[in-house]
């Protein structure tokens, strides 16, 4: 089982666990296993070999059970973890598929006495592996709980990925085998009808069929149900039936190990809904909240709003607050604004029928004030910062705390997901690590500020820097056409240091002393001028002086002429010219000396204001709007005005606009605008109108959307859009994406197309009751513009969906395809027959079986066995042929299945017709032996590489002339010490990638594996002793026969 699992993960044939038919040529592994073996004897001397390899605690395996049906009613796996950070202390590698209690302890009893925390998470994002396990502990030795945590889960047959989340514990890593077990047991099931019901328990209208299936086992795969007798489809979500009629829903459910639980069924009839509702819902409201003598609402008043309706029941509430225009009430309405207020309020039934306005008047006052505002908290990061940002050695977290209300009563903070605990002084943090510091404050009334977070990283300080910070100027400022800067010039220094960071940097303006720089240095004395400049880094190391020269000339005389200034209004205009329900009033201000100032405008006579943004007019009236405008210099423009009206809407618009948006253009292949893309965006709206339209390009702010968008740059784009409509209902934001490219270079070539025909079959190839013909056309230069079939002459018409012919005889579909440059293909042809659906079909598939491959004279397949596997239908057609090998589960058979594996072997077979007629289950029984004169005669045959004992979870296939990955990787071989061993298993892996044998993933199991393990160590001395040989050491120079019988060769 286990070797079929890591088959089917790295896309290898369940039996030989190979990936194609390449093997490793004996000469080249033999002269790997030499290479290293000269290594491993010290005859060529190595960096590496003067290194120590750092210890990893190996996995254990989980203990094992007493039978598998033991394992999965009651099933607990532990995982233990200490001091590492390179490993965990013990984890289970197998386990048996079904509930299982997973245990985590990072305690002092495991080995854990720093206080480090580690987490135990299985893998959810990597399709290769189970995800259908979420599991995420974090323990640590001094939490609650002493370290140790548990939960239960199900698991299912196949492989989870365990890892530590923290970040620098990522080689604490692990996989867990999880086998079938022995379910034999079918999923229960049962069903639930759901709907309105009238006296008799018919069901009005509709009814809903929910199925439930459950298994305590391997858990359920599929779910199927058949209404009325029309067929078994797939159940994915409660069934809506809706004919007027009785009704029976038959279902059934199979587990993820084959058992088909029995089907059963429910029966239940939907009848027609009673005649028509013509009587309004009834509709009420109450006003609730604290009030004060004079009957006024306190600071906020809440109104409820109720509807009930005995007919078609209530399908809506809608509410209007002192005419803001009616919108759908869900939930009571609290009303904070401090007047006198008119809240009207009506309901719809399921009939349309409106109850009639009512409405409810209250007041709400100001409450005697209180402090409800929560402090305002920020916090800073300080330190020694490298290029990237990262702090040297240690940061400093400072966080500020204000209250101008009742004052800061505490503040606290949280590093790295730890308690809250109380900030008294700035924080220092000197752990090398990325960290998370979280913190929130109190003030005196009890508000507490929302928590806020800050993130670093604090990195190891580099070496000893010797080398001076890199320094430059840069002289910013208007300028002449001499080059002369004009009344001041601005000087920007910037200083880089990639070793210990810049410590400081100073300048001197016309030769005066050196001081510090801590911003841009404005000059502003008229003259020629020299600035020196200097930085010094954290390791004292200063840079040569350099120096920047300019001249600073006076500005031309005053400026005396007010701006040119006007103003235009927009919006929604009726026939009369008046605006509908707003107008929007915008001001354009221009000054071509010393630039615009400020813009001011007032709205009938209400006093002059900052303009800032188009006004927005929405009061029922007429309306003048005055405006002026003040440049830099104070010259003041002459007060201009317009005039306008906004009348009201028409009624009871509270539906925003539609808005859509259609890119158009020039594309490849790829479905990427060859040289721009245009976005038009469209918006309706049937009632009020549509007031405007606003877009954004790739994150930026909205803008007013008059003509369509022609993007031309070449990238990744995101076009927003939204759209408003005279009552203001604005359309929620939609978007979207799209990428331009390069056009390519001119296209003379035209598409390649092609069409394939699908469907039912019959023995003769004939296409039964309908065929479906897909055409595909591809260009790799301008890109395909259309594609165009003809059926049977009747002429070509445009291709956008596959054709499906369901005349019963002969057919010929011609089709061609043109690009974007002109290129027509020449026109092809594909030619078919439909044929008659015949009767009912009741009789299942006919399948056999054969095994082919070389055999022995006691008829046992050399090497691998090749199981053939045929199903005919003269009826409906084979859909599916499924298979299992040795007990394992069905799979869908797709091609001859090829058995590698030494042993006897059962592959058994069904196959499934389009009427869903299943055959029973065939079975052929062979044997595969080993073929005679293997270059490995005593071959490792174990399922996996195991490396001194460590298991390395890597299938242990032939690698070619009957050798095992593990013949060649010979743990058991002398070895002249650990990195020697090491070095061998890495060039041994980096030959089996080269040869296709295994994945670079397996090869760096592999070297993990080998890496963690005790081969090549001397019992008496720890690995790290290695470190103190002297590379002059003399080596005694070993034969070639020396070499390979360190190497292990068979």
């Amino acid at each position: 089982m286990l070797e079929r699992l890591w088959a089917a993960l790295n896309g290898r044939h369940p039996s030989t666990g190979r990936s194609g038919p390449r093997r490793v040529t004996p000469q080249g592994v033999i002269v790997a296993v030499l290479v290293t073996a000269l290594l491993a004897v010290g005859l060529v001397p190595t960096a590496a070999a003067l290194r120590g390899a750092p210890a990893s605690a190996a996995a254990s395996a989980a203990a094992p059970a007493a039978s598998s049906a033991e394992a999965a009613a009651a099933q607990t796996l532990t995982w233990t973890a200490n001091n590492s950070v390179t490993a965990y202390a013990s984890a289970p590698t197998t386990a048996v598929a079904g509930p299982t209690t997973i245990v985590f302890e990072n305690s002092v009893a495991t080995g854990n006495t720093s206080g480090m925390p580690h987490t135990l998470t299985f893998e959810t994002g990597d399709p290769q592996y189970n995800q259908d396990v979420d599991v995420n502990i974090t323990a640590n030795p001094f939490d609650p709980n002493g370290g140790r945590y548990q939960v239960d889960v199900n698991l299912t047959p196949g492989i989870y990925r365990y890892y530590c989340a923290f970040p620098g514990h990522g080689q604490m890593t692990g996989l867990l085998v999880v086998t079938g077990g022995e379910d034999t047991t079918p999923p229960d099931i049962s069903a639930t009808v759901s709907g309105d019901q009238n006296p008799g328990g018919d069901y009005i209208g509709s009814a809903t069929v929910t199925v439930n299936a459950t298994d305590s086992g391997t858990g359920v795969d599929t779910v199927e149900y058949n209404l009325d007798n029309a067929g078994w489809q797939a159940y994915t979500a409660p069934v809506v039936v809706n004919t007027f009629a009785a009704h029976t829903l038959q279902y059934r459910a199979t587990d993820n190990a084959g058992n088909v639980a029995p089907v059963e069924s429910v029966q239940f009839t939907v009848v027609e809904p009673e005649p028509e509702d013509t009587t309004p819902p009834d509709v009420s409201a109450a006003v609730t909240g604290e009030r004060d003598d004079q009957g006024n609402y306190i600071g906020s008043a809440t109104v409820t709003v109720t509807a009930t309706d005995a007919g078609s029941g209530v399908a809506s509430v809608e509410y209007n607050l002192d005419n803001g225009g009616w919108q759908p009430y869900t939930a009571p309405v609290q009303v904070t604004s401090f007047a006198a207020h008119t809240l009207q309020y009506r309901a719809t039934d399921n009939e349309g029928n409106v109850a009639p306005v009512e409405s409810v008047q209250f007041t709400v006052v100001e409450p005697e004030p209180d402090d409800t505002t929560p402090p305002d908290i920020s916090a800073a990061v300080t330190g020694d910062q490298n290029e990237d940002g990262d702090y040297i050695g240690s940061a400093t977290v400072t966080i500020t705390a204000t209250d101008a209300g009742s004052g800061v009563a505490s503040v606290e903070y949280s590093l790295n997901g730890s308690a809250f605990q109380p900030y008294t002084a700035p924080l220092v943090v000197n752990t090398f690590a990325d960290h998370t510091v979280q913190f929130r404050a109190t003030d005196n009334e009890g508000n507490v500020a929302p928590v806020e977070s800050v993130q670093f990283t604090v990195v190891e300080p580099e070496p000893d820097d010797t080398t001076a910070p890199d320094i430059s100027a840069a002289v910013t400022g208007e300028r002449d056409d001499q080059g002369n800067y004009i009344a001041s010039a601005t000087v920007t220094i910037t200083a880089t240091d990639a070793e210990s960071g810049v410590a400081s940097i100073a300048y001197a303006l016309d030769g005066g002393s050196f001081q510090p720089y801590t911003a841009p240095v404005v000059v502003t004395a008229l003259g020629a001028h020299t600035v020196q400049f200097r930085a010094t880094d954290n390791a004292g190391n200063v840079a040569p002086v350099e120096s920047a020269q300019f001249t600073v000339v006076e500005p031309e005389p005053d400026d005396t002429t007010p701006p040119d200034i006007s103003a235009a209004v927009t919006g929604d205009q009726n026939g009369d010219g008046d605006y509908v329900g707003s107008a929007t009033v915008t001001i354009t201000a221009t000054d071509a000396q010393s630039g615009v100032a400020s813009v001011e405008y007032n709205l009938d006579g209400a006093g002059f204001t900052a303009y800032t943004a188009p006004l927005v007019v929405t009061s029922f009236a007429d309306h003048v709007v005055q405006f002026r405008a003040t440049d830099n210099e104070g010259n003041v423009a002459p007060v201009e005005s317009v005039s306008f009206t906004v009348v009201q809407p028409e009624p009871d618009d509270t539906t925003p606009p539609d808005v859509s948006a259609a890119v158009t253009g020039d594309q490849n292949p790829d479905g990427e605008f060859v040289g721009s893309a245009t976005v038009t965006v469209t918006a309706s709206d049937a009632e009020s109108g549509v007031a405007s339209i606003a877009y954004a390009l790739d994150g930026g702010s909205f803008q007013p959307y008059t003509a369509p968008v022609v993007v031309s740059a070449v990238g990744n784009h995101v076009v927003q859009y939204r759209a408003t409509d005279n009552a203001g209902n604005v359309a929620p934001v939609e978007s979207v994406a799209f990428a331009v490219v390069e056009p390519e270079p001119d296209d003379t070539t035209p598409p390649d197309v092609s069409a394939s025909v699908a469907g039912s079959q019959n023995p003769d190839g004939d296409y039964i009751g309908s065929a479906t013909v897909t055409v595909t056309a591809s260009d790799t230069q301008s890109g395909v513009a259309s594609i165009e079939y003809n059926l049977n002459g009747a002429g070509f018409v445009a291709y956008t969906a596959p054709v499906v012919v369901n005349t019963v005889g002969d057919h010929t579909v011609q089709f061609r395809a043109t690009d974007n440059a002109g290129n027509v293909a020449p026109v092809e042809s594909v030619a078919f027959t439909v044929v008659a659906v015949q009767p009912d079909d009741t009789t299942p598939p006919a399948v056999t079986s054969s095994v082919a491959g070389e055999q022995n004279a006691d008829g046992a397949y050399i090497d691998s066995a090749t199981v053939t596997v045929t199903a005919t239908d003269t009826q409906s057609g084979v859909a599916s042929v499924a298979y299992s090998l040795d007990d394992g589960s069905f799979v869908p058979y797709t091609a001859p299945v090829v058995v590698g594996a030494v042993g006897e072997h059962t592959v058994r077979y069904r196959a499934t017709d389009n009427a869903g007629n299943t055959s029973q289950v065939g079975s052929v029984t062979f044997t595969v032996v080993e073929r005679d004169g293997d270059a490995c005669p005593d071959s490792d045959t174990r399922p996996t590489v195991v490396i001194g004992g460590l298991d390395s979870l890597v299938a242990n296939i032939d690698t070619g002339d009957g050798c095992t990955i593990g013949d060649l990787i010979d743990d058991e071989g002398d070895w002249a010490n650990h990195g020697a061993f090491v070095r061998h298993v890495t060039t041994v892996a980096n030959e089996l990638v080269v040869d296709g044998v295994i994945t670079s993933r397996e090869r760096g199991m592999l070297t993990r594996t080998a890496a963690a393990s005790d081969v090549g160590t001397a019992p008496a001395e720890p690995a790290l002793t290695a470190a103190k040989v002297s590379a002059s050491a003399p080596v005694a120079e070993p034969s070639i026969e020396e070499a390979l019988q360190h190497a292990g060769h068979h």
